[in-house]
């Protein structure tokens, strides 16, 4: 097991949630289950992260919890293979010729776009 310090430097990811009802900023830690922060600014929302994660942490060790190292995108390739059947096949090629662009880009295109939409809900 890592120490305090040694799990402080580690590059945990933050998410960042604006409340745009009440104000301010919510920062969380998908690595840190329940690990968050709240602040009026970005800046204090941040800032008051940093703190509760090195709460979290300090709490984790002293409890012998088991705490997950942040994922990191070296863990992921940037590629994997799908079947799909052969009807969307042809129909993603014609949309890629119709832009003019590879039938990759294109998927790619779609994948993004679907992911933003499903992140912003």
């Amino acid at each position: 097991m890592k120490t305090l310090a040694e799990y402080m430097t580690l590059p945990y990811r933050m998410e960042l949630t604006e409340n745009t009802e009440e104000g301010g900023f919510t920062v969380t830690f998908p690595d840190l289950p329940g690990c968050m922060g709240r602040g009026d600014t970005l800046e204090n929302a941040v800032t008051n992260a940093k703190d509760a994660q090195f709460e979290w942490l300090a709490a984790a060790i002293e409890a012998g919890v088991n705490i997950l190292e942040p994922d990191r995108t070296e863990n992921y390739s940037g590629q994997f293979k799908l079947r799909i059947p052969k009807t969307l096949h042809r129909a993603l090629s014609e949309h890629a010729k119709k832009e003019g662009i590879s039938m990759n880009q294109y998927c790619l295109f779609l994948l993004t776009r679907n992911d933003a939409i499903y992140t912003s809900l």
